[in-house]
């Protein structure tokens, strides 16, 4: 009888042990996932948040024609090295006149080389202004040749700074150049500004002004009412911080 005790009781053992071996294996195995898992989102990239209005504009005119960015809240302060933005149109080709769908649009990357070039003038838009951009507001110029402080790339987003481009317009005595300076909506000799290399004649050279480097050659076939989608990158992250439908104002 106390040996069939025994066997009885060995027997009723054997599971509860296997069963308590099985949570141990279990709690361990969960234990290094967790880790891992942890280990991996330590290590990835948080990406900042940014709310910031645009306003596009297109009167046909070079002066009152721009692009402006405004930035009214960041999670934390954003450098613009680590962003890209991006943009897309679609509208009918008013210069053609034929009802036919053009499409535009740029991107646009602190390591790119200068976007924006026209005479003697080179720089790298959007152009930054207001807190954020330099020490001292004073060293901050409204045109001509932009400090670096100011190109797209040294600047820093945060709270009141804003970022913007005009389209170029020039119109001298003996020629002109450039956005609305011949007919609204228009480039005189487009995609090329006219220089004297010092040998009294005028040439041809490559150009392109803050409008077309953020939305693209053809950007002037916008017209209000036209929708422009501009996404806005945070490399390090990977993530998307700004994703919008701004429509084009008159």
């Amino acid at each position: 009888m106390i040996k069939e005790r025994c066997r009885r009781d060995e027997e009723a053992v054997s599971p509860v042990v296997g069963v308590m071996l099985m949570l141990v294996v279990t709690i361990i195995i969960a234990a290094v996932v967790s880790g891992f898992a942890g280990g991996l989102a330590s290590g990835a990239k948080s990406a900042p948040q940014l709310t910031m209005d645009v306003v596009i504009k297109n009167t046909g005119y070079a002066a009152s024609s721009y692009i402006l960015f405004n930035v009214q809240a960041v999670s934390d302060p954003i450098p613009t090295k680590d962003l890209k933005i991006s943009t897309f149109w679609s509208t009918t080709n008013k210069t053609a006149g034929d009802g036919s769908i053009i499409t535009g649009g740029a991107m646009v990357s602190a390591g790119q080389e200068d976007n924006t070039h026209y005479s003697s003038v080179n720089y790298h838009s959007p152009i930054g202004f207001g807190k954020g951009v330099s020490d001292s507001l004073v060293q901050q110029k409204t045109s001509g040749q932009y400090p670096e402080e100011q190109q797209f790339g040294n600047y820093t987003l945060v709270p009141g700074t804003t970022m913007k481009n005009n389209a170029v317009g020039y119109a001298g005595s003996t020629y002109s150049y450039g956005y609305g300076v011949v007919n609204p909506y228009e480039y005189y000799a487009y995609g090329t500004y006219w220089v004297d290399d010092g040998d009294g004649k005028l040439e041809a050279g490559e150009s392109s002004d803050g409008m077309m480097a953020i939305l693209g050659y053809n950007w002037n076939e916008l017209r209000p009412g036209d929708l422009v989608n501009i996404k806005i990158i945070h490399i390090p992250s990977g993530k998307l911080i700004f994703d919008k439908s701004v429509g084009v104002e008159g």
